[in-house]
């Protein structure tokens, strides 16, 4: 009987015979066929196979694949958040906050209210625009007695968000843009405008205008406000 070698590397769970068909390990293996004898009408052909496999140390290790991926993300995020920051923060509204989480009043060149020095230029009646909570524009409001009113109005229209001027001829705000109107406390009194005008307290501190964020009932319509 004529015999087929053997490949000395290949272990017994490699071989394969054509009784069972084919067979392969979950690795991949090269099979080839080397001699095959028929031995008659009743023999079954045998067919010896060698198997050659991947060797251990050419199989890629997965956790130091991970550590590369790990090394190479933090790599690129570093110099990606260095330039993100300064752009995001372009975008933070300017000026510092006082006490709790109020915001100075800015006037039109970015410079904090003094309240003496604004009533100075500002006689009763008056309202003119500041830069408010999260730098919406704010009016400050003189009233009659040459003092400032403790409540600043803010100058968005709850309509479709135009920055509604005062018009002191009719003694309203009046909105440009579909025609709103807000009394001179800034409560609407016509549409399509749905709702007043927002508040913010109006504090002095250490001689500054602070605006504070107006959470209690809106003293125009004895309502909560909508805007907290």
């Amino acid at each position: 009987m004529a015999s087929a070698t053997l490949s000395t590397a290949a272990c017994p769970s490699q071989l394969c015979s054509s009784k069972n068909g084919i067979y392969a390990p979950s690795h991949a293996l090269l099979f080839k066929p080397t001699k095959f004898l028929s031995l008659g009408k009743d023999r079954r052909m045998k067919i010896a196979c060698q198997a050659t496999s991947i060797s251990a140390d050419r199989v890629p290790d997965m956790g130091k694949r991970k550590l590369m991926n790990l090394l190479l993300l933090g790599a690129l995020s570093l110099p990606t958040g260095a330039m993100l920051f300064p752009y995001t923060y372009f975008f933070v509204p300017p000026g510092g906050s006082g006490g709790g989480s109020g915001t100075f009043a800015k006037d039109a060149l970015g410079n904090d209210v003094v309240a003496a020095e604004w009533l100075k230029i500002h006689g009763p009646g008056d309202r003119t625009l500041t830069q408010g909570l999260k730098g919406d524009p704010t009016y400050l409001v003189v009233e009659a007695d040459r003092s400032l009113a403790t409540y600043g109005i803010n100058a968005v229209c709850t309509h479709l968000g135009c920055v509604v001027p005062w018009n002191s001829a009719e003694n309203k705000f009046i909105c440009p843009c579909h025609g709103s109107q807000y009394n001179y406390q800034g409560k609407v009194v016509r549409g399509p405008a749905p709702l007043s005008l927002a508040l913010a307290h109006a504090d002095i501190d250490e001689g500054k205008v602070l605006f504070v964020p107006w959470v209690e009932t809106d003293f125009r319509t004895g309502e909560d406000p909508w805007w907290s």
